[in-house]
């Protein structure tokens, strides 16, 4: 098989060891792989794989039919249409995954989608209700919410019955993250005047998390879980202990696969029958084929995109 392959910061289309199924495993035949911030983090040599994942072959999510299966194998079979979380991997032509981080595709579920579905629905979701503890009626804010998590997570606190303020820098992409549920629009500058909030989904780091801070309700919550713009920041915590607010933080790769199985579980019966009900949905911006990988990554980078980058195989 062919991987996408990261050498000294680039990446090349190169032929690998295709994978074994271990008992509880599946294979998969990689259709699409949604590409994700920690992709770029990994390739640039500042985020690498868990131990047991392959360390040069991006990928968190993806989606395809199951190739080959293992002896304990019970929910799939071969040719059954899935999607993955896995911990690397996933930008190639065979990935595999444990069946317990798998789940089925809904019918009319288009590969891209279901490709770039797994990692920014599982970690929005988790911060939001996991961790954040999203309730009905909360006033939440969503920082970068025209990426892939951000889309998700404004998506998600909307069903849920929140009131959404998203900020999103690219006054071009407000129409369209309006009509993804959030209630308000605002750019970044303008987060201040928009609170107070309940939640906090901080996606943009050190630029974004001042200007959210200052706009903490009483027993607000914050959940950091990007940091493209900076990863420290001065907090004042006397205006923090006043407000009874309190921050946390997480990544969902290096998680034991127990808590990634129960996350899973969750998503399939409280996230799914409403993607296959059409009330929530995958933007796709853009996709690339997997050997153009350098490409896909470039358009990741250069920003202004509402939704997922993909990339898919050859049909």
């Amino acid at each position: 098989m062919h991987a996408i392959v990261i050498d000294e910061g680039r990446l090349h289309w190169q032929e690998r060891p295709a994978p074994e199924p271990g008992d509880h495993d599946v294979v998969v035949a990689v259709r699409a792989a949604g590409i994700n911030g920690a992709d770029l983090s990994q390739r640039a040599g500042r985020y690498p794989a868990p131990p047991g994942w392959p360390q040069d072959v991006p990928g968190l999510e993806m989606a395809g039919e199951v190739a080959a299966a293992g002896a304990r194998v019970t929910r799939f079979a071969v040719g059954d249409r899935v999607m993955a979380l896995v911990g690397g991997g996933a930008q190639a032509e065979l990935a595999v995954v444990d069946e317990a981080h798998t789940l089925g595709v809904p019918a009319g579920l288009s590969w891209p989608e279901a490709g770039g579905f797994m990692e920014a629905y599982a970690t929005a979701y988790d911060a939001l209700f996991g961790q954040a503890g999203l309730t009905l009626g909360d006033r939440v804010l969503v920082t970068g919410a025209a990426g892939g998590v951000g889309s998700a997570a404004v998506q998600l606190a909307a069903l849920a019955g929140a009131h959404v303020v998203a900020s999103v820098r690219d006054a071009g992409q407000h129409e369209a993250v309006a009509a993804l549920g959030a209630a308000e629009v605002v750019a970044p500058a303008a987060v201040a005047d928009h609170g107070p909030y309940d939640v906090v989904l901080e996606l943009v780091g050190a630029a974004s998390l001042p200007s959210a801070l200052a706009a903490l309700a009483v027993r607000g919550r914050v959940v950091v879980i990007g940091v493209g713009s900076g990863a420290k920041v001065e907090v004042d915590l006397m205006a923090l202990m006043g407000r009874r607010g309190r921050i946390a933080a997480s990544t969902l790769r290096s998680r034991s696969g127990g808590e990634k199985a129960v996350l899973i579980a969750t998503l399939e019966s409280l996230v799914v029958p409403a993607l296959a009900g059409g009330r929530l949905r995958v933007p796709v911006a853009a996709t690339y084929p997997l050997e153009d990988a350098t490409a896909a990554y470039e358009r990741f980078a250069a920003g202004g995109k509402v939704g997922k980058i993909v990339l898919t195989a050859a049909t």
